[in-house]
């Protein structure tokens, strides 16, 4: 296993060497960048105005579908994935976030690059404040069996097709998420 510290210089490559497709993701970018730089703990659930997260956008083993969740806490479809808790390798904590929250355990990364970033504001809830997670994605794959296992951190989970106008979620994000995928 590498070093945190060579961890974070990986991600910094892979950010660095990422080509936006929008605005948006020149934006993200741009504050990933200077957030992992300012912030020694960035990787850290514990730093309250915000942290790394790292997510899955999760193909089936043919790549004709793509897992969501019905996020049960955030009441919104969402592709999969959760918080670093300390962990400066996004792309193991995609793959497990991928795992614990869709209980298939055969997956595996299509690319080791950056499939998609974006920062996005999470509501306070509770005694956590208002935050920001500075997500990266990556574009993973089922190998074998997709059935899944429903946890509680959703609503639901569904495999969707390659059809725009049945995708739950038209937020901005996953929409282009979707379009590179559709388009890959």
């Amino acid at each position: 296993m590498k070093s945190d510290e060579g961890m974070r210089h990986i991600l910094a490559f892979l950010l660095d060497r990422y080509e936006p497709t929008d605005l948006d993701e020149k934006i993200s970018k741009q504050r990933m960048l200077v957030f992992m730089k300012e912030y020694e703990n960035c990787f850290e659930r514990s730093l309250a105005i915000g942290h790394f997260t790292s997510s899955a956008w999760l193909l089936n083993c043919d790549g004709t579908h793509v897992l969501l969740m019905h996020h049960a806490k955030l009441d919104k479809w969402l592709q999969l994935g959760g918080h670093c808790d300390g962990n400066s390798d996004v792309l193991a904590v995609a793959i497990k976030e991928a795992q614990e929250e869709s209980g298939i355990e055969n997956i595996v990364p299509v690319s080791e690059n950056i499939f998609d970033i974006g920062v996005h504001e999470i509501p306070a809830r509770g005694n956590c404040p208002t935050h920001d997670h500075y997500d990266v994605r990556f574009l993973l794959q089922v190998v074998g069996d997709g059935s899944i296992v429903q946890n509680r951190e959703s609503k639901e989970l569904r495999w969707f097709g390659k059809n725009l106008n049945e995708l739950p979620n038209q937020d901005r994000s996953v929409v282009r998420m979707f379009e590179k995928w559709i388009n890959w």
